[in-house]
């Protein structure tokens, strides 16, 4: 029987049902999420530059995907790699899939850009012209600021027989310049780059009126080839392969494999993209194509302006009246007056956990407070934390944790090299470290480490009493302020023991498999979920799970019979997402939902059970192969009623959005849903923070039936 006319009676297994219709294909629901994210760029609704800084952010999406997924299933082509993904597509067929989505998706986007998003920013005193727009006051102005700002910068690279091809380095924007020898006729290529460190739009007058940096360029092409006649230039951009999670981690040496690696690729990572402006000569385009070897489908031609990622300077601009409300986040309740009414943070944490959610609730009265606080009391014999992204040397945890291990503190960071595209910064900051005398580790061999867990060992009395903090997201003051997380800070002494004992396994050698309370991968997270799942598959039960991704197969399929067992399953997965809900026989108990909005939606929630008091889960893992063996990851149980209470709210609240949230169709499409209470999850959640702060006490949840 076809799958779709099975009955409640006569379930269809999962086994049963074909990969193609039990799964659908990873990078397409990627792309599906950037979609959603464009899409927010397209809502006239929302203020004019958090249009643009939307239309930003899927730019640089899509250069995040090329370098890391585009380029891993390019290796696989040329490897031969005859393995498809478990939707049962091969590399090549998912590549050619790839090519025809992002080919529309550009198209729009680059439409939106030239025929909505710049004509409404005349309209609000913001001008983004064009070479042959600039007034002749204007181009003397850009004359002086070429000589003095730019010109210096620049360096033509000739091709030629005695210059041969230059490197062209990764998302780079470049000029290709033709030129002739008025004297000989001849004809040459020229490499300009347009120089990084230079601002990408250049005011005119009074800031009112932009110049892409490339035209600026384009205009003096003749004071950087004198004597030559230029013939023609156009824009282009190089992607290339950026993912560095195929370094040997069994290196005797990893931070100086990750060096040497991040060296090479700076030379010789495979190029995946060539984005060009349209018009370009066939024989310049030939000549690109060629020197960078790369194959015709992998050109994307734009109308308009390449690199659209550098768009989110304009959203820097001093315009609030084109932005939302700036929003501050407010102190958990429970943290006011640290140092000041309340005699510790330590003190409260005894009396009960506290849970905080970013960035409704303040970041930096929480989480750094925590550790800062560790760091200046006297009664603290050290502090162990894992690092896999911060905001660099200058971070106040950094900070902090220097100052604890220059005052005789045991400090211990664990620190992951392989955080895509902070590497460089990664091994910076840990050598400042090092140099704080900071014992400074790179993790297991063979796994990246993406728990967020702090320990905080305190002598209190004749006692030892561990704190810890365990989060969805990184220990990133910057990225607080924008990414959705939450936060547990506790003083249990179970939770405590099994986070000693993780950091032994990270710091030296174990083999400790079982904890008290945590599910830890890659050793008891999988099996623990599963077994959660297992426990819910049945009339009745109930699973909600909140995360940034969800395709591993065993995990959806767990899903599905959950489902056909009786069990309601709701489901928010901000990216990528290849379970097939709403199949009747298969799945007709899951939904899927997707919440786009100001802040990206970073936190993973786990609930099993219906009734009043079901299990709760947070952590740091995702639904993915990767998080659940390839990685040490964190997922902790929350056991506060009040806590529990916290974390139902924001799952409720989050399953009964009608005006960000997109629902995930049997077919594979998304639809929006359709608004009728309109209720924006994270405005709801500014509203709750701020009337906890007030001290209105219990906020009435909202309940999802």
């Amino acid at each position: 029987m076809a799958v779709g006319a099975q009955t409640d009676s006569e379930p269809l297994g999962p086994l049963a049902v074909p990969d193609a219709h039990r799964f659908l294909n990873r990078e397409l629901s990627r792309l599906d999420f950037d979609e959603r994210v464009l899409g927010m760029a397209e809502d006239p609704r929302l203020p004019l530059l958090e249009r643009v800084r939307f239309l930003a952010i899927f730019s640089q999406n899509l250069d995040d995907f090329f370098q890391v997924r585009v380029a891993g299933l390019k290796e696989q082509v040329l490897a031969a790699v005859a393995v498809a993904s478990p939707d049962g597509m091969s590399p090549l067929d998912q590549l050619k899939a790839i090519r025809s989505r992002v080919e529309g998706l550009v198209e729009r986007q680059v439409s939106l850009y030239n025929s909505g998003i710049v004509p409404t920013l005349a309209e609000s005193g913001i001008e983004i012209i064009r070479a042959d727009e600039v007034s002749k006051k204007e181009l003397s102005q850009l004359h002086s600021v070429f000589r003095q700002q730019i010109f210096p910068v620049l360096t033509p690279l000739a091709v030629d027989p005695g210059h041969p091809f230059p490197y062209i380095s990764h998302l780079s924007l470049n000029l290709a310049v033709t030129v002739r020898d008025p004297q000989r006729r001849q004809q040459h290529f020229a490499r300009v780059k347009i120089p990084p460190v230079l601002p990408r739009f250049v005011p005119l007058g009074e800031e009112t009126r932009y110049v892409p940096l490339e035209d600026v360029i384009a205009l003096h092409l003749q004071a950087l080839f004198p004597g030559m006649e230029v013939i023609a230039h156009h824009p282009f951009r190089v992607t290339r392969d950026g993912d560095l999670d195929d370094v040997d981690s069994d290196a005797e040496d990893l931070l100086a494999a990750i060096q040497t690696e991040l060296r090479r690729r700076r030379r010789h990572a495979r190029v995946v993209r060539l984005e060009v402006e349209t018009g370009m000569s066939a024989e310049v385009l030939e000549l690109l194509t060629r020197e960078l070897e790369l194959q015709p489908t992998d050109v994307y031609q734009c109308q308009g302006l390449l690199d659209l990622g550098s768009l989110s300077a304009l959203w820097q601009l001093d315009r609030p009246d084109l932005k939302e409300e700036p929003w501050t986040p407010a102190t958990q309740p429970r943290l006011r007056g640290i140092g000041a009414e309340v005699p510790d943070l330590f003190a409260v944490l005894r009396s009960g956990d506290v849970l905080a959610h970013h960035p409704y609730d303040s970041f930096a009265t929480s989480v750094e407070a925590f550790i800062d606080h560790a760091a200046g009391d006297p009664n603290v014999l050290a502090i162990k934390q894992t690092l896999y992204r911060t905001s660099g040397p200058g971070s106040p945890i950094v900070r902090a944790l220097i100052r604890a291990a220059e005052s005789g503190k045991q400090v211990a960071a664990l620190v992951e090299l392989k955080a895509r595209g902070d590497e460089q910064a990664n091994i910076a900051w840990a050598r400042a470290l090092e140099e704080a005398n900071v014992h400074v580790v790179y993790g297991l061999v063979g796994l990246k480490t993406h728990a967020k867990v702090t320990l905080v060992v305190r002598r209190e009395g004749n006692r030892i009493q561990h704190y810890v903090h365990v989060g969805t997201g990184n220990y990133n003051p910057s990225t607080a302020h924008g990414y959705e997380d939450v936060s547990l800070l506790s003083a249990d002494q179970d939770l405590g023991a099994d986070v000693t004992e993780m950091f032994n396994l990270l710091t030296g050698y174990s083999r400790q498999h079982r904890y008290r309370k945590l599910l830890v991968a890659p050793s008891s997270l999988r099996t623990g979920i599963t077994q959660l799942i297992e426990r819910e598959a049945k009339q009745g039960g109930r699973i909600t799970i909140k995360v940034n991704n969800l395709i591993d197969p065993d995990i959806i399929d767990a899903l599905y019979s959950a489902s056909q067992a009786g069990a309601q399953v709701d489901l928010i997965i901000r990216s990528m997402c290849s379970l097939r809900p709403g199949v009747p026989g298969l799945s007709e108990r899951i939904t899927v939902r997707s919440i786009v909005g100001r802040f990206l939606e970073h936190s993973r929630i786990f609930r099993f059970g219906a009734g009043a008091q079901p299990d709760y889960y947070l952590g740091s893992s995702d639904v993915m192969q990767r998080n659940l063996d390839r990685r040490v990851e964190a997922v902790v149980p929350v056991t506060d009623l009040k806590l529990c209470a916290r974390l139902a709210e924001i799952l409720d609240t989050a399953l009964a959005d009608d005006v960000l949230a997109s629902e995930l169709q049997p077919d594979g499409s998304w639809q929006h849903i359709q608004t009728e209470h309109g209720l924006n999850s994270q405005r709801r959640f500014q509203e709750l923070a701020l009337e906890r702060a007030r001290g209105n006490g219990v906020v009435s949840l909202i309940k999802h039936a």
